[in-house]
């Protein structure tokens, strides 16, 4: 768990500017259902300059010791063959102070739970990028660029794709020093908002923290007298709001 929540990125581009890009892509984990098959995904900028977004995705796979790694998706001669995510588009420009969506698009098996790095990536635009700006315009943009000091500033997402039988099955143990939770289903499982605070003193509590817990894992933590311990319990759409004494 610790290790996918390590995935969620977030990186710099520093480029010579006074007016700039911000942009701002929301929630940094999303779920595609398992009865559909695309997922809107929104990019915002606050910034004061158009911002030229890439979008790259990467797989994420688990080896047997639960380690994490990033591998390119795999290209079909056929693109009705295609498996795994694709974004379209998969350039954006996006206004200054505006908005603009992409569609992450699943095509493939569901018979298993994937999982995908979705990454925007600001950039300046040049000529291989494969925006739709012409010559003039992309000089005009890198002009604009050059009186300052900016940061591009880029994201990077975890996206969840659920079997098309979705099959959701947590196991609660609450044993006298510990607690725990296996998922025994096939899907993500997500405890939301886990607060550890102390029962006499409301102020002394733990930074708040998110978890997933993947299929056939396991979630646990040591109850501590004194304490006491809440969160919420998310099973898709379906979610339960748990309170655990020390």
């Amino acid at each position: 768990m610790k290790r996918l929540l390590a995935l969620v990125g977030f990186y710099f581009f520093t480029q010579a500017t006074i007016a700039a890009p911000s942009i701002n892509v929301g929630g940094v984990y999303d779920y595609l259902d398992g009865d559909k098959s695309t997922f809107l995904k929104r990019i915002f900028n606050g910034g004061d300059s158009t911002a030229f977004v890439k979008v790259n995705i990467l797989e994420i796979l688990f080896d047997a010791d639960g380690t994490a790694r990033e591998v390119p998706l795999k290209t079909q001669a056929d693109k009705s063959a295609r498996d795994g995510l694709m974004a379209s588009p998969a350039r954006l420009i996006v206004p200054a102070n505006g908005m603009q969506g992409t569609r992450l698009l699943y095509m493939g098996e569901r018979d298993k739970e994937r999982y995908f790095r979705v990454r925007f990536v600001p950039v300046v635009p040049e000529k291989e990028d494969e925006f739709a700006v012409s010559s003039e315009e992309r000089e005009d943009y890198k002009k604009s660029l050059s009186a300052g000091v900016t940061v591009l500033a880029g994201y990077g997402t975890v996206f969840f794709v659920r079997p098309k039988d979705t099959r959701f099955d947590s196991v609660i143990e609450n044993s006298p020093g510990n607690y725990r939770i296996r998922n025994n289903g096939n899907t993500v499982v997500v405890i939301d908002e886990f607060k550890d605070c102390s029962v006499k003193n409301e102020q002394d509590c733990q930074p708040t923290t998110k978890h997933h817990i993947l299929a056939g894992r396991t979630f646990n933590f040591e109850k501590q007298s004194g304490r006491e311990y809440r969160f919420t319990l998310v099973e898709g759409e379906k979610s339960k709001k748990l309170d655990v004494k020390g």
